[in-house]
């Protein structure tokens, strides 16, 4: 699943957030969007047709009721899946090397990734 980059705004909004939320959430959240607020619509479609988010209930506004939102997938499942989504997918074992070089990976995020690698073996 590719997501465009208006459709990644919302769901950076979208993993952000610890409940799901309405398209007038979306709206009041979204500060640096490069889509207008006519298109969350089309966009919120989008990502229902793609399986990105899904629909987690209705909300009362007023009078109405709406739409509220979650992301079926977190943003780290998302990445790892469009990295082997490409025709020329990465190396696993090289991946992993060039993700361990970084310089910001801490102690206790290389203990934690012993552990999951560590459990995966058993």
């Amino acid at each position: 699943m590719e997501l465009t980059k208006s459709e990644m705004e919302i769901m950076d909004v979208l993993w952000e957030s610890d409940k799901p939320l309405s398209r007038a959430d979306l709206l009041a959240r979204s500060e640096e969007k490069t889509w207008k607020d006519s298109s969350v619509h089309i966009l919120l479609n989008g990502l229902l047709q793609k399986g990105a988010i899904q629909e987690a209930g209705l909300v009362r506004r007023s009078k109405t009721y709406g739409r509220v939102f979650s992301p079926t997938l977190s943003r780290e499942e998302y990445f790892a899946a469009t990295i082997f989504s490409h025709r020329h997918k990465p190396n696993i074992v090289g991946l992993f090397r060039a993700l361990l070089q970084r310089e910001d990976i801490t102690p206790d995020q290389l203990a934690e990734i012993a552990a999951l690698v560590a459990q995966k073996n058993q």
